[in-house]
């Protein structure tokens, strides 16, 4: 088990290197437009002075002309300027947001001031008065130091590039202090995701068409104009969050670095997204836990779950046998030594295995072309399978197809409407979020739907995955496919395996 926190690592980089970062950075030009604001408007102020002295002296032109011009110069500033101060101000309370949220160790500290304040109002006790006094103060101290501690960190997370449904996996985590002096203390990385909420509706707008006469086909219709309506649609859940762990750190010293390793595990594939972090801490007294947010978009895609071949042994072994029976041939690398028949050439007889074993043995020899392998995933549409049944083929074809990839041949992937591809990788992510989809005309079952987009004379063996019924396959394509028929009742739950003849 790896290590919560590691050592901090102290980063430091020269005056003139942060001079030039700090020029580039959006802070110098909020600066550079605050300065100018003031020069700008303490020029308006001069002129409304010298409006003045002007006027005392009897000019009332220049009186008049400088008056006009500190007022549309204050005018000016203040549209060029203020907007965008009070934008920054506004992004930087939202960057700096905070939770709070009390303690039992808060609220029986309250309570117990509460306690003493009154009994300081009765008594009229002056130390009574002080202690009261100097309880509210550890509160506001309290809140002061926890934002100074939790403002200005700097957190990254990392997270890996591959993952597997129902495999562990480790993540990092970075959170940095680029303060000069001040240290933080007792911090911890938490998600800052709300709980999962009843599925709501809200209204929308979609473009729709007015069309008369009603309860007409379009082509009856002489008035047909664009139009909105207004619907009530259910609210598409957000992506999952990618943890709901924290990781801690004790101390974190100024101008340094502290990392941590989070271990995750998703127990479905899919995307999971997270669009911000929290940074929290109890210190010093724990009588809140306040929360900074963090503005850090994250997104991991987890693959369907591996099996080990033990776990489709009723399936690995017959696949096998059908695709080594297709390949064999008549080139120069040795397959099996087998009994003779009469169609085999007498060149090909071993005749040491013919006279240890008394009858006359024969080597048979595999193809010298590639061996080819296509996995093939056709999905079926929406009701075909159950929810539970679909996952199980999905992990199915991810199965078959890492097996496969660590074989010695060359393996394509098939998924109806993503097309052909060659990198398990990029396949698996197609798996990662597949869903049902509706057939067109082209698809649809009775026409043979994407199967027909395997090419049966390029001399590679399929491995099909399908809810159609044998009658909709496309004849030919069983002299080169294995089926596994994902809406029969099967032995193994999910699948039913059976080569199709």
């Amino acid at each position: 088990m790896p290590s919560v926190y590691s050592d901090s690592a102290n980063l430091k980089s020269p005056a003139s290197f942060r001079l030039v970062q700090w020029l580039q950075s959006t802070s110098a030009e909020a600066w550079v437009k605050f300065v100018l604001a003031i020069v700008g408007l303490a020029a308006a102020f001069g002129a409304a002075l010298f409006s003045t002295v002007m006027r005392e002296a009897g000019n009332l032109i220049a009186s008049v002309v400088l008056a006009s011009f500190s007022l549309l110069w204050a005018g000016f500033v203040g549209l060029v300027t203020v907007p965008y101060l009070a934008r920054r101000v506004a992004f930087e309370r939202l960057r700096e947001s905070f939770d709070y949220e009390v303690t039992r160790a808060g609220v029986v500290y309250v309570l117990v001031t509460l306690v003493i304040g009154i009994a300081a109002l009765n008594t009229g006790n002056n130390l009574l008065y002080i202690v009261v006094a100097a309880m509210l103060a550890a509160i506001l101290v309290s809140g002061i130091v926890s934002a100074m501690v939790l403002r200005w960190l700097e957190l990254d997370v990392r997270l890996p590039e591959h993952v597997f449904a129902g495999r562990a996996v480790t993540g990092r985590i970075l959170l940095r202090n680029p303060r000069r002096f001040l240290p933080s203390f007792s911090i911890r990385v938490v998600s800052t995701r709300k709980k999962k909420k009843k599925v709501s509706k809200q209204w929308k707008w979609e473009t729709a068409t007015f069309a008369f006469p009603f309860n007409k086909p379009p082509a009856q219709q002489w008035l047909r104009l664009p139009d909105r309506r207004l619907r009530r649609v259910f609210i598409k859940p957000e992506a999952p969050g990618i943890f709901q762990g924290m990781a801690y750190f004790p101390y974190l010293p100024a101008q340094g670095e502290v990392s941590a390793d989070l271990e995750l595990k998703f127990e479905r594939r899919g995307r999971y997204r997270e669009n911000s972090f929290g940074v929290a801490t109890r210190f010093p007294f724990a009588f809140l836990t306040k929360t900074r947010h963090v503005a850090l978009k994250r997104e991991v895609l987890v693959y369907p779950q591996i099996e080990t071949p033990d776990q489709f042994f009723d399936i690995l072994p017959l696949v096998r046998g059908e695709w080594e029976s297709f390949m064999r041939g008549r080139g120069s690398d040795l397959y099996r030594i087998r009994q003779y028949l009469p169609e085999d050439s007498a060149r090909h007889v071993d005749w040491k295995a013919t006279a240890k074993s008394g009858s006359l043995k024969v080597r048979e020899f595999a193809r010298d072309d590639e061996r080819k392998l296509c996995i093939v995933f056709d999905n079926p549409e929406p009701g075909a399978l159950s929810d539970r049944a679909y996952e199980r083929a999905v992990n199915m074809a991810a199965s078959l197809a890492w097996h496969f990839s660590e074989q010695d041949a060359e393996v394509s992937f098939l998924l109806s409407g993503h097309g052909r591809d060659n990198d398990l990788h990029e396949f698996l992510a197609k798996l990662a979020v597949v869903e049902a989809e509706n057939m067109d005309n082209n698809n649809a079952p009775q026409n043979g739907g994407m199967l027909r987009e395997i090419n049966q004379g390029s001399g590679e063996y399929n491995i099909v995955l399908t809810a159609r019924s044998r009658g909709n396959l496309p004849p030919g394509l069983s002299n080169s496919s294995y089926f596994v028929f994902l809406a029969e009742e099967p032995a193994h739950p999910g699948v039913a395996v059976e080569k199709q003849i």
